[in-house]
């Protein structure tokens, strides 16, 4: 059991992110100090959501600068912290090279934080943002977990370097993290593995999120002959950063938490919108034969492989969500609010054109 002082400034790596935004303004809601790490802290365009967040909150921020790969530039932002969030972890699927884009900066970032956190002698708890890339890499592995679905006693042991390399560097950062924890017991770790999160960006033109090239997709026109039943879990970004917070400030919390609101499929992600966005935008109305995504996926997109497509087209994502619901209390939003929110947002900064 580990109580925070609410007092006591708390540190956020990559605090603009896109989830990262969200929990900074959480914290600073809450009266909370916060130190916030992002690689240029004088990039206005990068940080101005929140500066004016804690404009307009009884909290307080203060800028660091911190990088991935450059050890133990998180010092200076975790001075004094009880409380340390590593959310600072690349989410992309365009990689030419996985080693040095994603296996690097998130192995190396987490060794480091977390090494970091052993030499700062204020730490008590550290919360990694984890995901549920980190327990399994297809839809099929979820039918094929004990009981047909996903716990948090699962790990991944199907994704690599060649096949779904984001999912092997979240399961290499994670496994790294509790090697860690395990070497000290100063603080305590607590992981939060996240679906795939939609919600509305604080700072839309500036979020790199693969969450925004799905809903581009979705409502761009890319999918309007059909869309994939690809099995897989959703939960929105403000439930993300609430679970975040709750995962900081609850004394009993403890160990992983599936942060998952939703099983769900990219075709039904798209019908939610249909009543209200159908006439304007090119949204998919139909699935796309699993036959026809077998013969043009692979031309159409380097990530649709054929094994990719028989592993997730037409195959159900179950999740047992019950741990972060009776331990942290979480409720998650409906799909629809989830759904609408998100899109509103890229329609309203012309990310997304209607018909």
């Amino acid at each position: 059991m580990t109580k925070i002082d609410k007092s006591k400034p708390v540190m956020v790596t990559g605090a603009n992110g896109y989830v990262a935004s969200w929990l900074v303004k959480k914290l600073l809601d809450e009266g909370i100090t916060v130190h916030a790490a992002v690689r240029n802290p004088n990039d206005e365009k990068k940080i101005g959501h929140l500066k004016t967040a804690a404009a307009n909150s009884p909290g307080e921020i203060k800028f660091f600068a911190g990088d991935l790969l450059q050890a133990g530039s998180y010092k200076a932002a975790m001075e004094g912290c009880e409380l340390v969030y590593h959310t600072a972890s690349p989410f992309t699927m365009d990689i030419k090279d996985p080693q040095k884009e994603l296996i690097d900066p998130a192995l190396k970032g987490t060794a480091d934080v977390l090494n970091t956190a052993k030499e700062v002698a204020s730490v008590l708890r550290v919360v990694v943002t984890s995901s549920c890339a980190a327990i399994y890499t297809d839809a099929i592995d979820t039918v094929n977990a004990p009981e047909g679905r996903i716990t948090e006693e699962v790990w991944n042991t199907t994704a690599s370097l060649d096949y779904q390399p984001y999912s092997y560097s979240k399961t290499l950062a994670e496994k790294k993290a509790w090697e860690i924890e395990k070497s000290q017991s100063q603080w305590d770790l607590v992981t939060i593995n996240m679906s795939l999160v939609l919600g509305p960006a604080l700072n839309p033109a500036n979020t790199t999120s693969e969450s925004i090239n799905i809903l581009k997709m979705l409502g761009g026109g890319e999918l309007k002959m059909g869309a994939p039943k690809m099995g897989l879990g959703v939960v929105d970004v403000r439930d993300v950063a609430e679970a975040h917070f709750r995962a900081g400030y609850t004394p009993e919390a403890k160990g992983r938490y599936i942060t998952s609101a939703h099983d769900t499929d990219l075709l039904e992600m798209g019908a939610i919108l249909l009543p209200k966005y159908g006439d304007k935008y090119p949204l998919p109305k139909r699935a796309m034969p699993k036959w026809l995504l077998m013969l043009i996926g692979p031309m159409a997109n380097k990530l649709f492989t054929r094994k990719y497509i028989k592993n997730n087209v037409n195959v159900p994502f179950h999740a047992d969500n019950s741990k972060i619901k009776k331990d942290l209390g979480i409720e998650f939003m409906p799909l629809k609010d989830t759904m609408e929110d998100s899109f509103r947002v890229l329609i309203d900064e012309g990310i997304i054109k209607g018909k």
